[in-house]
């Protein structure tokens, strides 16, 4: 949902970018020079840009086309748009610096967008009040923090305002009411508090309100109901208590509803048949009880559902043939539920995500009517039995399987994994077999984590091809026995090995040290000899390492962060010694 989220906010300004600030090629004059000396005052406060933007910025005349970002008037050559976006996934590109108040001086500035720049830390200079032409102002994914200006809310034109992804906080300012002219709010990602501003209820403009991911408290308030306008109402990962106000079913042109993980109560209106645009409901982590209403089931364009983690009771409601005629996705996991099997409608229908984790489900795998859509499944934390092999030769396109505690009992050997599962989760089950089964010069390059953890596995760890491109091994608690071998160092995607519990022997290989980006490394009890390699240090990553209760002997690698974990992380060795345990004798080291 976050992806889609994005997506759409993203097409959003682009087509906002396009409609305002096209440039007539012809008649262009020279750039203004007080705006001019605008733009270097705001280039002189970046001590760092490695995008090289700003080498661009040279010359008498900005408006001329050669000014990176800089977007101007043709008639007047007064500078109307500023565009400096860096990509968040590119961290060796950014600017490090603040926002000079010199900013404040463009007058005729309608758009400034400055995103994706870590480095750019202070707070919003109190100039920007005077930007009174403004229209869109977004300063994304930067380091900005401190209280927002309430004198943001004086700036008549503005149309959108995104502020996500900073270090904002304290209260919302209830100035921002007054931006009556506002389509879309993206606050999210901050650390705001308190309530929704009471003043927001003049915001009869609003498109899409964005206010997921802060400390906001209080109830959702019951004029909401009257953006009649609004397509996204984004929520979640607050504190927000109280029921859901019943003003929100008259919202008809809403699209995606996200409340997830608040402290939301009561039960859900049968009105949901109200609201007629739905495509996607997420209303995961809250306090919700009761039934799920069958009006839900009627939404025609509704294709992701997510009520889990909530208090939902039995019954389910009734699917007739024509109930959830769009629903590709669906997640009931975690409620008060007592289902039994997979409901008919469910295995019937032709979706791609299924999730009905710790919903009491018993017996064996039923068969899906339509198994090759399935791109997702949890059944996890269930009572199921058997052998899971025949069910997931089935699903052909499935690429992530989560089956961990249930009492699949199984040979690994049986088990023929679809060709695109990225992820298997056979976690605390009684599988048995060997890790050669799943693991060997066959295993596909899509497959990225195996969670073993917690069974009858036995046998040794196989050697490791070259063409694997593992992130998570997880084969803690079972009965593998053998060396690590060498060719662990093939493993260079490699985030997180856990292989504690099991009956390891020889020693810890120098190779574990050209996994680069390991941050999780558990070896622990197990029977392994010999030092801890001082290869280790190479792995800059490491968040997490034990090597507790194994026959290990001589001097912790000195050096960050092994010789500050928790000396926990060392104990029940037969001579382990340095920081953070006891100084080593000269012989020892």
């Amino acid at each position: 949902m976050q992806n889609l989220k994005w997506v759409l906010m993203n097409l959003l300004f682009v087509s906002a970018l396009v409609r305002n600030f096209v440039l007539s090629s012809s008649q262009q004059v020279i750039c203004s020079s007080q705006d001019r000396a605008t733009l270097l005052g705001f280039k002189s406060s970046i001590i760092e840009d490695t995008t090289g933007v700003l080498d661009s910025w040279v010359g008498k005349d900005c408006c001329n086309g050669d000014w990176e970002g800089v977007q101007c008037n043709p008639a007047t050559g007064k500078v109307t748009g500023l565009v400096l976006q860096s990509a968040v996934n590119e961290p060796t590109l950014y600017m490090k610096g603040t926002l000079s108040p010199s900013l404040g001086n463009l007058r005729s500035l309608e758009l400034l967008l400055i995103t994706g720049n870590k480095f750019i830390t202070g707070s919003i200079p109190n100039s920007f009040s005077n930007l009174t032409s403004l229209r869109q102002l977004i300063l994304d994914d930067n380091s900005l923090q401190g209280n927002v200006l309430s004198s943001l809310g004086h700036l008549p034109l503005l149309e959108i305002l995104s502020l996500a992804g900073n270090r904002f906080s304290g209260l919302v300012p209830a100035s921002f009411g007054s931006l009556r002219r506002l389509t879309t709010m993206n606050l999210a990602r901050n650390s705001f508090s308190g309530p929704i501003p009471v003043t927001f209820k003049n915001l009869l403009k609003l498109e899409n309100l964005d206010l997921s991911s802060n400390l906001l408290s209080g109830p959702i308030p019951d004029f909401i109901g009257q953006f009649q306008n609004l397509t996204n109402l984004y929520l979640s990962s607050n504190r927000f208590s109280g029921v859901l106000p019943v003003s929100v079913y008259s919202l008809r042109k809403l699209q995606t509803m996200s409340l997830e993980r608040n402290g939301l109560t009561g039960p859900l209106s049968d009105r949901f048949s109200y609201l007629k645009s739905l495509t996607s409901l997420q209303l995961s982590g809250n306090k919700f009880i009761g039934h799920i209403p069958a009006s839900i089931t009627g939404l025609q364009n509704l294709w992701s559902l997510n009520l889990s983690r909530n208090l939902f009771s039995d019954p389910l409601p009734v699917v007739g043939a024509r109930g959830f005629p769009s629903l590709l996705s669906i997640d009931l996991s975690y409620n008060n539920l007592n289902l039994g099997a997979i409901p008919s409608w469910i295995r019937d229908k032709q979706l791609s995500d299924i999730n009905l984790a710790g919903c009491k489900l018993r017996g064996t795998f039923p068969k899906l009517t339509r198994p090759t859509t399935l791109t997702s499944l949890d059944l996890s934390d269930n009572f199921l039995t058997g052998d899971v092999s025949a069910f997931l030769t089935s699903l052909t396109n499935v690429q992530k399987v989560k089956l961990s505690k249930n009492q699949l009992r199984f040979d690994l050997s049986k088990l023929k994994l679809p060709e695109g599962v990225a992820s298997i989760d056979l976690s605390s089950n009684l599988v048995t077999g060997s890790l050669s089964s799943l693991i060997n010069n066959k295993t596909s390059s899509f497959l990225e984590e195996i969670h073993l953890t917690n069974n009858q596995i036995s046998g040794r760890i196989p050697d490791f091809g070259e063409s694997l491109n593992l992130k998570v091994l997880n084969i803690g608690s079972n009965k593998i026995s053998g060396q690590i071998p060498s060719s662990i160092s093939n493993l260079v995607e490699l985030v997180r090995l856990d292989i504690s519990r099991n009956h390891i022997t020889g020693g810890i290989p120098q190779a574990i040290g050209q996994l680069a980006q390991l941050k999780w490394l558990d070896l622990s009890i197990n029977a392994l000899t010999g030092r801890i390699p001082d290869s280790l240090l190479n792995i800059k990553t490491i968040k997490h390492a034990s090597f507790r209760a194994n026959r290990l002997c001589g001097q912790i690698p000195q050096g960050r962060p092994f010789n500050i974990f928790p000396a926990a992380a060392y104990l029940h060795n037969l001579c382990l010694c340095g920081k953070p345990l006891p100084a080593c004798r000269k012989t020892m080291k």
